[in-house]
């Protein structure tokens, strides 16, 4: 008897750490609606704000641990710059080092966590996103179609951070 309830003690103690539902950065406790203006752009790619908010705003519905709201009725405004894109060679076509076959695209993204009065909940932090791509007979078309898999992963690491603090 005294085996099974030590049995028992052991096992319940053991699942005490866990918990059910989002778990927030303590800072965010009380944060429910996020709003999420157009991000600043600084690179020279055109229109690519629009699609890393968008990403961004998709990955934070999908995550369900914050909503989207208005400025006006949110708890906090995600503000965020777009840093730098770069393209980096990653495979050479055999027998020519100066062909590529394969490039690396890389997402460099600056944000920060303000309330609507414009205090500050979390510092700026930095986000990034890559992703491969091959090189067909067009790099910029094919450097296009790679930027939303950049997004996404930028996207998905951004709201981690938000969501689960790390």
């Amino acid at each position: 008897m005294k085996n099974l309830l030590a049995a028992v003690c052991l096992i319940l103690t053991g699942c005490l750490g866990y918990q059910v539902g989002p778990v927030k950065p303590g800072v965010l406790r009380d944060v429910h609606l996020v709003a999420v203006p157009t991000f600043e752009n600084k690179t020279l790619l055109p229109r690519i704000e629009v699609l890393v908010t968008d990403s961004v705003i998709k990955q934070i519905q999908q995550d369900g641990t914050y909503k989207i709201a208005e400025k006006d009725n949110a708890d906090a405004v995600l503000k965020a710059e777009i840093l730098e894109i770069s393209r980096t060679p990653a495979r050479s076509v055999r027998g020519n080092v100066l062909a590529t076959t394969e490039f690396n695209l890389t997402m460099h993204v600056r944000y920060k966590l303000d309330t609507r009065s414009g205090t500050s909940l979390l510092p700026y932090a930095e986000v990034v996103g890559t992703t491969s791509f091959f090189v067909g007979t067009d790099v910029t078309t094919d450097e296009r179609q790679a930027l939303p898999l950049a997004a996404e992963e930028l996207a998905t690491h951004l709201v981690t951070q938000l969501s689960e603090g790390w």
